[in-house]
């Protein structure tokens, strides 16, 4: 949700911003100024800075995460690549020492 304290910081400027023979109405227009801010900020897809922070780490320990597993994949498929291939000679060595086998 919309920090509540940014808005009232933001219609305390404006207000300071005023002269001071127009301060008078400054009440009532501080009112409206902030329900026209809230009313504005509400609409937009914002979130505050403490729940961007925390979305923010743990996307970061999501990318660690997903860095470790493609790491490990790619070992797992190395070990994979060097089981075929020693694996590969062993049949095929075995294949030409074998004795052919009749058919029927």
């Amino acid at each position: 949700m919309i920090d509540a304290k940014k808005i009232e910081q933001l219609a305390r400027q404006v207000h300071d911003s005023i002269p001071k023979e127009i301060r008078e109405l400054a009440d009532d227009m501080e009112k409206r100024i902030r329900q026209t801010l809230q009313a504005h900020l509400t609409r937009l897809d914002v979130v505050n800075r403490e729940e961007f922070d925390v979305q923010t780490q743990v996307l970061l320990r999501t990318r660690e995460k997903l860095t470790a597993l493609e790491q490990l994949l790619a070992e797992l498929e190395a070990k994979v690549a060097q089981s075929a291939t020693a694996a590969t000679p062993a049949a095929s060595a075995s294949a030409a020492t074998s004795e052919p086998k009749a058919l029927l």
